[in-house]
C-alpha cells in the first residue's frame, strides 16, 4: 500500500500532509471546484479522517510506471456504508500532485456531505468571538 494510504488508515493525517506536493490539486466528490495547494488540502484530509468511521482501504491499483494509483475504500458516514476511491497521481518527486475521490453510492455521498459541512460549521462556530 502507498504511504498514503497507510497513513490516512491509521489517521496519521501529519504524515498524508507530507506526501502532497506543495501545488497539489484535490478534486472532492462533493464540490465542482478543485482545491488547490497543500495547505487548502491538510485541512480536508484532517476533517475526512475525523469524519469517516470504519474507515479502511480493500485494495490498491497501480499503473505499470507507478505514478497513478487507486486506493480503494470503505468506510461509514453517519449511518451510511461507502464505497470510494482515492486516485493519486505522483511527480517526478514522489509527491502526490493530484488527488481526487469518487463515493458511492449517492446516498453516502449526501451523508458525507452533510458531515463535511457540519464539522467545518462547528470549527467556525468555535473561532467566533463570544
Amino acid at each position: 500500500m502507498h504511504l498514503f494510504g497507510l497513513a490516512m488508515a491509521d489517521l496519521d493525517v501529519d504524515t498524508a500532509v507530507t506526501l502532497l506536493a506543495a501545488d497539489v490539486e484535490f478534486r472532492s466528490p462533493v464540490v465542482f471546484t478543485p482545491y488547490r495547494g497543500r495547505d487548502a488540502v491538510a485541512p480536508l484530509l484532517y476533517a475526512v479522517a475525523d469524519v469517516l468511521k470504519d474507515f479502511r482501504y480493500t485494495r490498491e491499483i497501480g499503473s505499470p510506471d507507478g505514478r497513478d494509483l487507486a486506493l480503494v475504500f470503505q468506510a461509514r458516514a453517519g449511518d451510511k456504508q461507502i464505497e470510494g476511491c482515492d486516485f493519486l497521481h505522483l511527480d517526478d518527486s514522489g509527491l502526490i500532485d493530484e488527488l481526487f475521490v469518487m463515493v458511492r453510492p449517492m446516498s453516502g455521498v449526501h451523508a458525507l456531505a452533510e458531515a463535511m459541512k457540519a464539522r467545518f460549521d462547528a470549527a467556525i462556530s468555535d473561532r467566533q468571538p463570544t
